[in-house]
């Protein structure tokens, strides 16, 4: 029964009827891209809560809520074949029943349950090139007769909300409704179509599609437009969620988040970047008088290793290399070189010195001369 656009299938479990498709596990299933005070979402694919549906109820009124929380403006854009009746009801209800401005916009196909949804648009547009189909509600059960008998009896329950809802959206009567689009055809209608009927709101120019598309290829059309990039420097969300940096991201409200902090780092960067600018400067400024330093002491110690002899200008450049290198260990160096006397001090002594004994001879000399 996967093949039914509208569609709830039921099994007889331990007496009670209960979903058969349903899972625990859900995955993500639009996305939503975000512009000033306005969200988009984006509703393509099958409406369910089973693994293999693209639009599932719960996610959608959650995400709706943190979305209108932030923003003034949502737009959904639907692109689906329809899919689980129940599910589309609560979805419905989230969107009708948010404080959220909400625009609907029907891109390729609103099919079956996805017109549905499209009915609470305030208001609801299509692409000239989109079609809006209706018909019957399609299930099915295993059981007794009884069994077989409700699920009839359901699925009249239903086809009368669903007639019910149309009809306050066209004027027409839930009895037109039913006898006019719940007669076991599909029912396909251009967007002038739809709006000559009340169905929409208006309608928009989108990029063209071929003339004799099948309403599956319209869909499929659009679809893959949402998930093919538009250009190079473009990605959809599910390729942004490959990066290393949104590996946690777990929806894609969180990417957005990771974004928004993003954004508010890089609007540090100016100042950043001055602040950065300025410290640089002063930096050279303090390195540049160190240098000056350096080199004014590494020539000092070489002057004064040549004043006493350890260096000559020979042997000058190994020193000066040595302290350009490695200024402490070049320090060692030529502290460790033993200082020569000059010979000119050593011929031309300017305070000689004399022994005790030499003193008292140069005493007698003295007492002679008198």
């Amino acid at each position: 029964m996967r093949g039914a656009i509208f569609h709830f299938i039921f099994a007889l479990r331990n007496g009670r009827y209960c979903p058969t498709h349903i899972k625990n596990e859900m995955k993500k299933f639009f996305n939503i891209i975000v512009s000033g005070s306005t969200a988009t979402i984006f509703l393509y694919g099958d409406i369910g809560n089973s693994i293999f549906d693209n639009v599932h109820s719960g996610t959608i009124a959650r995400e709706l809520k943190e979305a209108e929380a932030a923003y003034k403006n949502i737009e959904v854009r639907i692109n689906s074949m329809g899919g689980d009746v129940y599910a589309g009801i609560a979805i419905f209800n989230a969107f009708r029943n948010s404080n959220a401005n909400i625009k609907i916009f029907v891109d390729g196909i609103a099919a079956s349950m996805a017109s549905v949804i499209a009915l609470c648009g305030k208001p609801v547009e299509m692409s000239k090139y989109a079609r809006l189909m209706l018909h019957s509600i399609s299930g099915g059960c295993y059981g007794t007769k009884k069994d077989l008998k409700d699920i009839i009896e359901q699925i009249d329950v239903l086809e009368g909300t669903l007639a019910d809802m149309y009809a306050k959206k066209t004027n027409m009567t839930v009895e037109k409704i039913k006898s006019s689009y719940f007669d076991g055809t599909d029912h396909y209608l251009t967007a002038d179509e739809a709006l000559s009927l009340g169905f929409i709101d208006g309608v928009y120019d989108a990029e063209p599609v071929p003339e004799d598309s099948t309403p599956e290829q319209i869909y499929q059309l659009f679809y893959n437009r949402l998930q093919k990039p538009q250009n190079s420097e473009s990605m959809n969300i599910d390729e942004i969620k490959k990066r290393k940096l949104f590996t946690n991201a777990a929806t894609d409200a969180d990417v957005f988040r990771i974004i928004d902090g993003l954004e508010t780092e890089a609007a540090k960067v100016p100042g950043l970047s001055s602040e950065v600018q300025d410290l640089t400067g002063k930096l050279k400024v303090f390195t540049d008088k160190a240098e000056t330093e350096a080199t004014a002491a590494k020539k000092q110690l070489l002057e004064d290793a040549i004043a006493d002899g350890r260096i000559n200008e020979t042997t000058r450049p190994t020193y000066q290399a040595l302290l350009d290198k490695d200024l402490e260990n070049g320090k060692v160096a030529l502290a460790a070189i033993p200082a020569k006397k000059r010979i000119v001090n050593q011929l031309n002594p300017e305070e000689p010195t004399m022994g005790a004994w030499e003193k008292r001879q140069q005493e007698i000399r003295n007492q002679s001369k008198k």
